[in-house]
């Protein structure tokens, strides 16, 4: 079975949080097609990662489709002297993913089977909440209780507030500081948030890389004193090991990373320095599933839980899922919300979610169908293909 063509889809979705995803399809000579994601954070960046994507087919059309550790080594490797990081690993990811859907379709086998088979029946999830719906602190209630309701057992938030004069993205980074009157609000929001969800939900902390090394211990040591947190995640911007340990010896909070880190060769220092306690690759960004699984692996030497990052849509999040029901040393796998609704926009039948956990489709392959005609209908930008 050949590759035939490589086809990239940017489609406009109220359901994403940018507004749009980025999925890719590689077709086979064959009438098979196998189904990628590498939804970014910014619109610039979809375009440039699709036509990457469209560009591609130089490089992978004719080849076989079932070597797939072979495609992800020559994909990856036509970028070593531009870097190896990023955008290449983007487009390896979704070449990637696609080719396991296939060869699962091929075989008539979902991925998982493909990888060892499940070592548990579903995935726990974690979620997060609605945090335009904080408008006062009964909205807070209501919406935490809303989550709690729903059998969920773990929320993710971001308490730290955005200072006026900077821009309004999660991740952005100026001068890494918080103000004392930031400090407190978050304080408070997170006692709040805990008192709310009940002693017995895990509550998870994300800074999004956005503070300097005192402000990120000062940050961590405060909420270690105002309640309890299972885990502080990326207190620190992702390109400093130097600043993450200074984090790590001096705050007494489980520290998680990871969502920024690409491949194997990435993840490997943290974990042998001992810089974390969870791990939270993206299978859309790092690798695809080739390179989630091997890392996952490489984590379970150290006892370090995996909990795959998921921002973007439904391929994101089952592509993950897929490798986390093989993969002892799995904690919980992110959704976006209790509803995964959001992530059916285009499929052919929904995601079976309830009481806070994932559970797989068994058919073949991601087990997941698109609605072509109806992605069709809302492309964002035709990449000529």
């Amino acid at each position: 079975m050949k590759i035939s063509r490589i086809v990239p889809w940017l489609v406009r979705s109220s359901a994403s949080y940018w507004g749009e995803f980025l999925f890719v399809e590689v077709r086979t000579d064959e009438g098979l097609s196998g189904w990628g994601e590498i939804t970014t954070t910014t619109r610039a960046a979809n375009r440039a990662t699709g036509a990457l994507l469209h560009q591609l087919n130089d490089l992978l059309v004719g080849e076989d489709a079932a070597r797939i550790e072979a495609l992800w080594h020559k994909t990856f490797r036509s970028f070593t002297y531009s870097g190896s990081r990023g955008l290449a690993c983007t487009v390896v990811s979704a070449i990637d993913i696609a080719l396991w859907d296939l060869r699962g379709k091929a075989l008539d086998q979902p991925v998982y089977e493909l990888l060892g088979g499940p070592v548990r029946e579903d995935l726990l999830l974690y979620t997060h909440p609605d945090q335009s719906r904080f408008v006062d602190e009964d909205g807070v209630v209501a919406e935490i209780r809303r989550i709690v309701d729903s059998g969920h057992t773990a929320i993710k938030f971001d308490p730290f507030p955005h200072a006026a004069d900077q821009p309004a993205d999660n991740d952005a980074y100026l001068d890494g500081r918080l103000d004392r009157d930031g400090e407190r609000g978050a304080l408070a929001l997170t006692a709040l948030i805990h008192e709310a969800a009940g002693p017995d939900v895990e509550l998870l902390v994300d800074a999004h890389g956005r503070f300097d090394v005192p402000t990120a211990i000062r940050l961590g040591n405060a909420l270690a004193d105002t309640t309890d947190v299972h885990w502080f995640e990326e207190p620190v911007p992702p390109e400093s090991r130097d600043a993450l340990r200074q984090v790590r010896e001096r705050v007494p909070l489980p520290i998680s990373v990871g969502e920024r880190l690409h491949t194997r060769w990435d993840f490997a220092p943290v974990l042998s320095e001992r810089l974390t306690d969870f791990v939270m690759p993206d299978v859309t960004w790092t690798g695809g599933i080739s390179e989630l699984k091997k890392i996952a692996t490489m984590a379970e030497a150290w006892y370090v839980p995996v909990s795959p990052h998921d921002a973007s849509g439904p391929v994101n999040l089952v592509a993950g899922a897929h490798v986390m029901v093989t993969t002892p040393n799995f904690y919980r796998l992110e959704s976006s919300d209790t509803d995964l609704s959001r992530y059916e926009e285009f499929l052919d039948a929904p995601l079976e979610n309830t009481g806070g956990r994932l559970r797989l489709p068994t058919r073949p392959g991601l087990g997941l169908g698109f609605d072509t005609e109806r992605m069709r209908a809302h492309l964002a930008h035709d990449f000529g293909s």
